[in-house]
């Protein structure tokens, strides 16, 4: 069955999409048009006003140009800095028409922080910014960086960057972020002699993150607004953009070979360490929040088993707390709010946050194989002189374990399947590892499909082990 889907996948992804084509001159061209961008930017808001324009909202740029080839959408909208005209050859697609707006893009800082903002608009000032961003995006000369090499202060300078598109910024050989934006944010690093971090973040998330005081900056063709002057700071722009407007030029896309989607997804740019590296992350958080979660859930259940009514209402009103709250949710609120400020690691909030979802799950699950033993058993232990300690770890633990070990099972491969929304606090794990080669490849098949398999192998292996587990036991 799994092959069989898979084939499916495969001869779907492969066959193209017969769409009439379509051209355009102008914005008043785009009535009855669906067109596609990522959620939440500019460009979202502006033709969501139109009622004559159907707005294709994609999680990234990357899978808002992918709809254009699948013929969700009709029309592509992005800056004209993040669409390199080598990248929209080789998709079969072309540029319709460039909009008549006009941006200004900076980077951004929490509010009041103009020390920071002060320090980058004196860097900008005393580099050839021109050459940096031609260098990027019309394949000039490589710029040197006269700031690289005298590091300092220990203290990194954390930076998100929201786009994931060449070349504004990407992760290419090595997994080293490159394009315009991380170029700039590492001058600007060694020009304050400090380290630095990039995470990639969605739009709002590290709007939310530079409020909060998580990062330092955040970059990636962010406009300047008067909405967003309220909530931060903005440094000098570096750029103007205007909107560009794509459309599938049918006839011009090469076909590509399945071995050849293997090499480019996965070979080139040594791209399977991204895999592995998500591989890790995912297994780390997975395997830390089971055990503390499980260590947690025996004080729930103890708690729901007191005879102290308090005591058993209180872990009642935590476990139908967490239930009744998305994890996605439980997972922001504490990023962004309860531990912004504790200092803690981007990992380390998952782990706390999935591991609390956990002792839930398991605090109910052990409670409930316990209640299903019958009194009996316990009172025949008592009646033959063993302890109270004895007769339920000897009598009663076991035959509950086997009661509910599979259940057991089912919430560990459950939170393996929940890590897969770490990726909306930067966290690199395996979904992310596939968005990030899907924004350099525009293929979503091949990595999709490479972590689907990874998943399904990892739930595969939690059950078997635990029942091999229950079966020794």
């Amino acid at each position: 069955m799994i092959a069989g889907i898979i084939l499916l996948a495969i001869s779907c992804s492969c066959s193209g999409n017969k769409q009439k084509s379509i051209e355009l001159n102008s914005e008043a061209d785009l009535s009855g048009l669906t067109l596609s961008t990522a959620v939440g930017n500019y460009y979202e808001h502006k033709f969501s006003k139109r009622s004559d324009v159907k707005v294709f909202a994609a999680a990234t740029q990357a899978d808002a140009l992918q709809a254009i080839r699948q013929g969700l959408a009709d029309v592509f909208v992005a800056d004209d800095i993040e669409i390199p005209e080598r990248t929209l050859k080789s998709l079969g697609l072309k540029v319709a028409f460039y909009g008549e707006d006009l941006f200004e893009v900076a980077y951004c800082v929490k509010k009041g922080n103009t020390e920071l903002a002060g320090q980058f608009n004196t860097f900008l000032a005393s580099i050839p910014i021109k050459d940096v961003i031609e260098h990027w995006t019309k394949d000039g000369p490589e710029v040197p960086d006269s700031y690289a090499g005298h590091s300092e202060n220990p203290q990194p300078l954390r930076c998100a960057v929201v786009s994931s598109l060449d070349p504004v910024c990407y992760v290419g050989e090595g997994g080293k972020w490159m394009g315009v934006t991380p170029d700039l944010l590492t001058r600007f690093a060694n020009y304050l002699g400090r380290p630095i971090e990039i995470m990639l973040q969605d739009l709002g998330g590290a709007l939310t993150a530079v409020q909060a005081g998580q990062v330092d900056m955040v970059g990636g063709n962010i406009f300047i607004t008067e909405e967003r002057k309220t909530f931060m700071d903005f440094t000098d722009p570096y750029y103007l953009c205007h909107p560009v407007f794509v459309v599938a030029d049918h006839g011009k896309r090469a076909h590509i070979g399945l071995g050849e989607r293997f090499r480019m997804n996965l070979i080139k740019e040594n791209r399977w360490k991204l895999i592995t590296n998500g591989f890790l992350e995912t297994i780390k958080i997975t395997v830390l929040a089971i055990l503390i979660g499980t260590v947690l859930g025996i004080g729930v259940c103890a708690a729901l088993r007191s005879r102290r009514r308090w005591i058993s209402s209180a872990a009642g009103l935590y476990g139908s707390f967490i239930q009744g709250t998305p994890t996605l949710v439980l997972l922001l609120i504490m990023f962004y709010v309860v531990l912004a400020s504790s200092g803690l690691s981007a990992s380390s909030v998952a782990i706390i946050t999935f591991a609390f979802s956990f002792a839930s799950s398991a605090g109910n699950i052990f409670n409930s194989s316990i209640s299903t033993v019958p009194v009996g058993q316990t009172e025949a232990g008592l009646s033959l002189g063993f302890t109270p300690y004895k007769t339920f770890t000897g009598i009663v633990l076991p035959q509950a374990l086997r009661r509910g070990l599979p259940l057991y099972a089912g919430e560990c491969v459950k939170l393996l399947q929940s890590t897969s929304i770490v990726g909306y606090i930067a966290i690199q794990d395996l979904t992310r590892a596939s968005d990030l080669i899907r924004s350099r490849t525009f293929d979503a098949l091949i990595p999709l499909l490479i972590i689907t398999i990874i998943y399904f192998v990892l739930a595969w292996l939690i059950r078997k082990l635990l029942n091999l587990l229950l079966i020794r036991k």
